[in-house]
């Protein structure tokens, strides 16, 4: 294991290829991790979009097509955003494109898969990020919006965006981590892991739910260094993450061109 600056314990790439231990206060087991997210998701889909804003703090449509462009999306691309949600990082990327039929969306959960049908004439498939339903060397760019969390295997996932990818391919992997300092800690702690979660209830009954496991996984996450390892490990390449706010973390990669 290894520690963080202010003292948790992390599993170290290569030991475990999770990104957080298993959160029993909300399931037992890793193999509950899958059923327990779809869930979740199932059950606060309507009311996601509409409490999306306070947990993104204030991030928004320009941070996610910035983002994507900066990250080599271009017109003539194929795209698949994995974990697509209710559509917010693939509407910018049909924005970027230009047209519908060049973005593949994939959730594991039906309610949002739902959700995203109502504002998006994307191809959208139902299926886990671990085990892609796409073919080999099929896309130029694969993104993941805030679910990194909620994956089983890091490897895996990251092998996955290696097999579907195009050589020359790019990646771009939107999350939230841990704040390094103790006051930024502190700050997103409170907010994220209190203040929101109780605004969210405002939205919807099982939102309050979402939020503060949305919290609990960013708080046990791996470092952002051990998933630019796993990024690494599965063959990918120029593999690098900017920083915003001290929380959120754009990473990004591409599949060596030879």
């Amino acid at each position: 294991m290894q520690n963080d600056s202010t003292g948790n314990r992390f599993p170290e790439a290569g030991k475990s290829a999770a990104p957080h231990a298993p959160l029993v206060a909300y399931y037992s087991t890793p193999l509950d991790r899958s059923g327990f997210v779809r869930d979740l998701f199932n059950r606060t889909a309507e009311s996601y979009d509409r409490i999306n804003f306070g947990f993104s703090l204030g991030s928004g449509a320009w941070y996610r097509r910035r983002s994507l462009w900066q990250a080599g999306l271009r017109p003539g691309a194929r795209m698949l955003d994995v974990a697509v949600g209710t559509g917010l990082v693939a509407r910018e990327g049909v924005r970027i494109l230009g047209r519908a039929e060049d973005v593949i969306g994939l959730d594991l959960s039906e309610g949002m898969l739902a959700v995203a049908r109502r504002s998006l004439t994307i191809p959208l498939v139902q299926g886990q990020a671990e085990a892609l339903p796409l073919a080999d060397v099929s896309v130029d760019f694969v993104s993941m919006g805030y679910a990194l969390r909620h994956v089983a295997d890091l490897s895996v996932l990251f092998g996955e965006f290696h097999r579907v990818l195009r050589p020359g391919g790019h990646v771009l992997v939107l999350e939230m981590a841990r704040p390094e300092s103790r006051v930024g800690y502190a700050l997103a702690k409170a907010y994220m892991g209190g203040i929101v979660p109780a605004l969210s209830r405002l939205a919807g009954a099982r939102s309050g739910t979402l939020m503060h496991y949305y919290w609990d996984t960013i708080e046990a996450c791996v470092p952002p260094d051990v998933i630019m390892r796993h990024l690494r490990g599965a063959g990918l390449a120029d593999v690098a993450c900017t920083t915003e706010l001290g929380i959120f973390r754009a990473y990004t990669a591409r599949r060596p061109a030879a």
